[in-house]
């Protein structure tokens, strides 16, 4: 059987016949009933959750109890205000006030669920691969705008304020705004796209398109920071980087970088030799990787030489061109102590002189010239 709010009031008329009475009287069991809740939620319901293995009940209950604690309040101080009869400017006046309170505590509650979702979704790259630990400050400030402007419009229907206005010149102002703010919200997208995507993160070495070889130091929702080698900082728009083509040396099942050796040796040569001479120094430099292990390949028949590339790993992209100067040092003065020739490219000239001798004497042969020198 139903309980009516008139029926509720014909009750409390029975018992006092004063107004004011009865307008404390639904305020105290009002209290009552929002404490007794509040018990149930806090020794019964608390209780049972904290036997689950689960953390995120308890986080749930101890976002919404004390909404729920205030709204049972704030609705019988206005059942109380409705039982005054007040005049109608106090009475409307009061009523928004408690409104526009239940409106912000609940308005917080739901920020807070809502982050809390997002911190578990986040967790799972499965489920949705935008939100992520790199993107989570950005839905959770995008979060905070969402639920703040829908308070807002909700406080504004409270107050009984006309909308269309506020509406229509939001509508123009933010038309206005995109066209003038394009790039910045090109750069806006592109930087979520690429903290979601996740191409390259703080700390790879990358190569731009444009050739800037560098370490990224900070991916921001507008623009990438790259530190070259000569530490200098290079920004780049985001909407840049999402359209070029990044070449991320650090990506891969590793961070290790090998790096390629090209000498030629002059025809003749010992290859085998070769071979044991250039593994040789890449196993005597520290730097260079033992696993995977230095090679050496045979690549091809030169015009002056016999081209051969030496293969090794080092730890990190960035030392890159510390070892390649150290092999190509080493592998010089390795090759003047075995005797083996590093060709340079050459070209013989061949000479051939013509005797005056050799010369036909036949007239009928120089006639024949002048006449094909004439039709030219």
């Amino acid at each position: 059987m139903s309980f009516t709010k008139e029926q509720f009031m014909e009750v409390l008329a029975r018992i006092a016949p004063n107004r004011y009475l009865q307008a404390l009287l639904i305020i105290l069991l009002f209290l009552g009933l929002a404490k007794l809740v509040d018990v149930i939620l806090i020794r019964v319901v608390k209780g049972w959750i904290e036997k689950t293995k689960l953390k995120v009940d308890d986080q749930v209950l101890e976002i919404f109890h004390r909404p729920v604690f205030l709204s049972i309040i704030l609705f019988g101080l206005a059942l109380a205000t409705e039982k005054l009869g007040f005049p109608g400017t106090i009475s409307f006046i009061t009523l928004a006030c408690l409104k526009t309170i239940a409106v912000f505590y609940w308005a917080l509650a739901a920020t807070r669920f809502l982050k809390l979702l997002l911190n578990l979704v986040s967790r799972d790259e499965s489920w949705f691969h935008l939100i992520q630990d790199r993107t989570l400050p950005l839905f959770n400030n995008l979060l905070i705008l969402l639920v703040t402007g829908l308070s807002i419009y909700i406080v504004f229907l409270v107050w009984q304020i006309d909308l269309t206005a506020w509406i229509a010149s939001a509508g123009i102002l933010g038309l206005a705004i995109s066209f003038a703010a394009k790039d910045t919200l090109a750069n806006l997208f592109s930087g979520v796209f690429i903290m979601a995507d996740a191409p390259y993160k703080r700390g790879d070495f990358i190569v731009l398109e444009s050739g800037e070889r560098g370490d990224v130091t900070n991916i921001g929702i507008r623009s990438t920071r790259i530190l070259t080698r000569d530490d200098v900082e290079i920004t780049v728009p985001n909407s840049i980087m999402g359209n070029s083509k990044i070449t991320n040396e650090a990506g891969g099942r590793h961070e290790k970088f090998r790096i390629r050796v090209k000498v030629g040796v002059s025809y003749g040569s010992d290859i085998d030799k070769v071979h044991q001479a250039l593994l040789d120094v890449a196993a005597g430099l520290p730097n260079v990787c033992k696993t995977p292990e230095p090679r050496v390949r045979f690549r091809a028949f030169g015009n002056s030489s016999l081209d051969h590339e030496l293969l090794c790993w080092v730890g990190k992209p960035v030392l890159r061109g510390r070892v390649l100067h150290m092999l190509n040092t080493a592998v010089y003065k390795r090759f003047m102590e075995e005797g083996i020739e590093i060709p340079f490219p050459q070209q013989d000239v061949h000479i051939r002189s013509v005797s005056t001798h050799d010369q036909t004497d036949d007239p009928t042969t120089d006639d024949q010239t002048v006449e094909t020198l004439k039709g030219y």
